[in-house]
C-alpha cells in the first residue's frame, strides 16, 4: 500500500506579504504621478491622471488576490473585503468621472473594520484574530480582546483622519498622506502594542509577525 505523502505547506514569506498588501497602493501612486500633467494642476487633468490611475489600482489588486493564494497558500478575509471595497469604489470612480470615491474608500474600510472589532469586543469575540487568520503562538484571550480593541479605536481614528483629509486638502496632498502617513501610523500603532501582547504570552518572536504584517485597508 503506497504511503500518503503530506502536502508541504506554503511557505511564509514576509516581503512577499508586504508586496500584497501594499504593492496595490503602489501602483495606484506610481500610475497618477505618471499620468498627472507636469505643471498642471487643473482638475480636469487631476481627473483624467486619477482616473488611469484607479484603473491600475484595481487591476494591481486583482493580481495581488492571485499571488496572495497562489504564493502563500490563502487570502485573508481582510484582503477579500479590501479587494471587493477597491473595486466597487474604483468601478464607481471611473463610471462618475469623480477622484471622491477612491479617496472615502478607506474611511469606508476603517468604518467597517472598527465596527466589526467593536460588536466582536462587545460580544466577547476577539474579531481581530478572525480577521488576520493567524494565531500568535501563546497569546491569551484577553490578550487579543484588548488588541482586537486597540486596533478599533485606531480604526476609528483612521476613518475620521482620512475624512478630514479627503475635504480640507488636495487630492496629491491626500495621496501622500495616504500612502507615507497612514503606513508609518499603522506601523508605529503596532509597535505600540508589543508591550501588551508580550504581557499575554505571545511568544517572543511573534511580534515580528505582527510587525511586518499590520492590519490595514
Amino acid at each position: 500500500m503506497a504511503e500518503t505523502v503530506a502536502k508541504p505547506a506554503k511557505p511564509k514569506s514576509s516581503w512577499l506579504n508586504l508586496l500584497v498588501d501594499f504593492g496595490p497602493l503602489l501602483v495606484f501612486f506610481l500610475a497618477y504621478r505618471h499620468y498627472s500633467p507636469a505643471g498642471d494642476d487643473s482638475p480636469v487633468a487631476t481627473v483624467a491622471a486619477v482616473i488611469r490611475g484607479t484603473v491600475a489600482f484595481m487591476i494591481a489588486t486583482v493580481i495581488a488576490l492571485g499571488v496572495s493564494k497562489w504564493r502563500l497558500g490563502h487570502v485573508s478575509p481582510m484582503l477579500w473585503l479590501t479587494t471587493a471595497l477597491i473595486l466597487g469604489f474604483g468601478g464607481l470612480t471611473v463610471v462618475f468621472q469623480d477622484a471622491f470615491w477612491i479617496q472615502i474608500k478607506p474611511t469606508a474600510v476603517y468604518l467597517m473594520f472598527a465596527g466589526a472589532l467593536f460588536v466582536g469586543w462587545w460580544r466577547g469575540q476577539p474579531m481581530l484574530k478572525y480577521l488576520l487568520q493567524a494565531a500568535f503562538e501563546g497569546l491569551s484571550e484577553e490578550g487579543w480582546m484588548k488588541l482586537s480593541r486597540n486596533w478599533a479605536w485606531f480604526f476609528l481614528f483612521l476613518a475620521v483622519l482620512n475624512t478630514a483629509l479627503v475635504y480640507t486638502v488636495s487630492f496629491d496632498a491626500w495621496l501622500q498622506a495616504k500612502l507615507w502617513g497612514f503606513t508609518v501610523l499603522s506601523f508605529a500603532f503596532t509597535f505600540s502594542q508589543i508591550p501588551m501582547v508580550l504581557k499575554h504570552g505571545m511568544a517572543g518572536d511573534a511580534p515580528a509577525e505582527v510587525v511586518e504584517n499590520p492590519p490595514h485597508d
